[in-house]
């Protein structure tokens, strides 16, 4: 006679409670990207950028005290085209040549308030003039020269 071990196959390891928790979470911020209205963005400029005299400053004045050389929240770094381009936790921010699906854009147009850049208290919101400006350096190629 055999004896068949009792399983419980109810039981979940914490490992794999945590994997469908993170895998859920993760879930919600893309269908949450996913769902931002970007015709609510404010147009690109026409105008070729120069990203130097206008991009560079604009980082460095609203997004390198968080997303810079000595800080990288959310593991996002500013401050280099690698490293933009390389994008945050969770996953590329600038998308070159498409700023309308890029989430830098959408962050800093603060589409939606949860994921608003700069946050309230650490530098100024961003003006229609600034996002576009950053619209038509990322629709131009995001180039670092």
């Amino acid at each position: 006679m055999s004896v068949k071990p009792f399983v419980d196959r109810s039981f979940v390891p914490l490992s794999g409670r945590l994997a469908v928790l993170t895998s859920a979470t993760l879930l919600a911020f893309t269908v949450a990207a996913a769902e931002v209205d970007v015709s609510k963005l404010p147009p690109a400029a026409t105008k070729k950028v120069d990203f130097g005299k206008e991009i560079k400053p604009l980082l460095e004045k609203s997004c390198f005290k968080c997303h810079g050389p000595e800080k990288q929240k959310g593991k996002l770094r500013l401050d280099s085209r690698e490293a933009a381009l390389k994008g945050s936790e969770n996953g590329e921010v600038i998308i070159p040549g498409n700023s309308a699906k890029s989430i830098l854009i959408h962050n800093i147009a603060r589409l939606d308030e949860d994921s608003a850049m700069p946050p309230e208290g650490k530098a100024d919101p961003l003006t229609k003039e600034e996002v576009g400006l950053l619209r038509a350096w990322i629709d131009q190629g995001a180039k670092w020269e």
